[in-house]
């Protein structure tokens, strides 16, 4: 089965959404799921056609853009396609994954998301590691460490611990390390 995405990010671009549509319609799209939803909002259309896809369907897409909010996340949706044994269309970068040169087209992809991840990765480290030296960095306070005397009052005037933990929003084993440090000296 030949299916489709049509996506835009505001119900103001009408003509960008009626046009994908349309142009899916076109190239034998037999079922579309379209939606008008924000980059950062949910994609409820996109999750439901990613669960309707099965082995030998197709999924196009008039853009890259569309379909994905990033390179990590298109490595996302190839990978749940290439499980289900569904084959990905994107028009605009002629990304074609039943044949050879489309597929590999989408690995390249795939592999320029991974280094670049691992780049962030690398550069945040160099990042921290200066911050440090600067005196600058402390990295995150932990949230129980913080309530740390809220535990003891609760504590000492009887309540559980696992009343303790839902109280303060925090874990059962962060309860019992409070009242563990708090017996011993140190």
């Amino acid at each position: 089965m030949i299916v489709g995405y049509a996506r835009t990010s505001t119900s103001d671009q009408v003509a960008g959404y009626e046009d994908q549509i349309a142009h899916l319609t076109r190239l034998g799209v037999e079922k579309v799921f379209a939606e008008q939803a924000s980059a950062v909002g949910e994609w409820s259309q996109l999750a439901a056609c990613l669960d309707f896809l099965r082995d030998g369907d197709t999924l196009i897409v008039t853009r890259l853009d569309r379909l994905c909010r990033s390179t990590a996340h298109f490595c996302e949706v190839f990978d749940r396609l290439e499980r289900k044994g569904a084959k990905i269309r994107v028009l605009d970068l002629g990304i074609d994954t039943s044949s050879p040169t489309g597929r590999m087209i989408a690995e390249i992809v795939v592999a320029v998301a991974g280094f670049e991840r691992r780049l962030l990765l690398e550069r945040q480290k160099v990042g921290v590691a200066a911050a440090k030296a600067a005196g600058k960095y402390r990295g995150r306070v932990p949230t129980a460490r913080r309530r740390f005397n809220e535990v003891l009052d609760l504590h000492q005037a009887g309540a559980r611990p696992d009343e303790i933990a839902a109280k303060l929003a925090i874990s059962r084993s962060s309860v019992f390390r409070a009242l563990r440090e708090a017996r011993t000296p140190g």
